[in-house]
């Protein structure tokens, strides 16, 4: 008999790639329908994904106490372990690497209301009512993704030889390749564990330099109307969020955390490495074909 998966946001980024890596794995995946009794859905169960987030930064110190509430009480009513992607905005400025050991002094308020988030998980986890894998990672990279940073923002100027850079274009940052997760995610699903684990995915650290030279490597190959030059870095237009912001939820929201695009930061790779012996993210020019196709097309 299949292992049984709810997967709340299954049309997302995230929850697209868990219910992606957990068919191939042999489980029998269900999405949830959005707005309909969890509980319900998550009847005969063993995973709830949580792969639920409010669009463009929309309303969160409301509706992500919801998710998790709704979240909790499905795993309560059936048993079933859940699955959270965890971010890095919880860390705040602290030296990295980072990993579940690093005090959470988040420095946003998004980082507050995550920081919050967990804290439930994990007393809920505590208390017996739940048990829960956070599944930690930097900036996520979809392949074919048409919307988010990277098409929208960071990649958009590519055919003319640019790139974009948010913050410093030298400062190595945590990245996590979304196939690359969702396989560590199912390999941890099949372990048993404590009822909290808090598991970084250390993914790829890079800068925007380093993806620029990257980018020279692949692209000769990848892209026939681009020469494989590395492409110029360019920085990106704050000034015009600034302007924005008063009118517009998303500009006000990127601003708030523009520190991350300033702060080098990675995650620790050794708490992975130990629960998933041998496991091997994908090289970056190897994730960049697959993600550039988007642009060939």
């Amino acid at each position: 008999m299949a292992w049984v998966a709810l997967v709340a946001g299954a049309g997302g980024n995230f929850g697209g790639a868990m219910s992606d890596a957990l068919r191939y794995a042999g489980w029998e995946v269900r999405a949830y329908a959005r707005g309909t009794d969890m509980a319900a859905a998550a009847k005969g169960a063993s995973v709830i994904v949580n792969g639920l987030n409010p669009p463009g930064y929309h309303d969160w110190a409301r509706l992500i106490p919801e998710i998790t509430l709704a979240v909790l009480a499905a795993a309560k009513a059936s048993g079933a372990r859940v699955l959270v992607p965890g971010n890095v905005y919880v860390y705040g400025r602290q030296p990295a690497p980072w990993g579940p050991w690093t005090p959470h002094v988040p420095c946003s308020r998004k980082g507050r209301v995550r920081a919050e988030m967990e804290a439930r998980y994990r007393a809920a986890a505590d208390g017996g009512a739940a048990r829960v894998l956070i599944l930690r990672g930097g900036d996520f990279i979809a392949p074919g993704a048409k919307v988010g940073l990277w098409p929208q923002v960071v990649l958009k100027p590519l055919a003319k030889g640019r790139i974009v850079a948010m913050g410093d274009p030298g400062a190595r940052r945590a990245h996590a390749y979304l196939p690359d997760m969702a396989r560590a995610g199912v390999g941890l699903l099949s372990q048993e564990g404590p009822d909290f684990v808090d598991m970084p995915f250390a993914g790829l650290a890079f800068s925007v330099d380093d993806l620029a030279a990257a980018i020279g490597r692949v692209t000769r190959r990848v892209m026939g109307r681009v020469t494989g030059r590395v492409p110029q870095v360019v920085p990106f237009a704050w000034w015009q969020m600034r302007l924005a912001a008063p009118f517009w939820e998303l500009a006000r929201e990127l601003a708030e955390m523009r520190y991350l695009y300033d702060l080098p930061h990675e995650l620790d790779e050794g708490p992975l490495a130990a629960a998933l012996p041998g496991f091997a993210a994908t090289p970056l020019d190897d994730v960049l074909r697959a993600v550039l196709q988007v642009f060939d097309r």
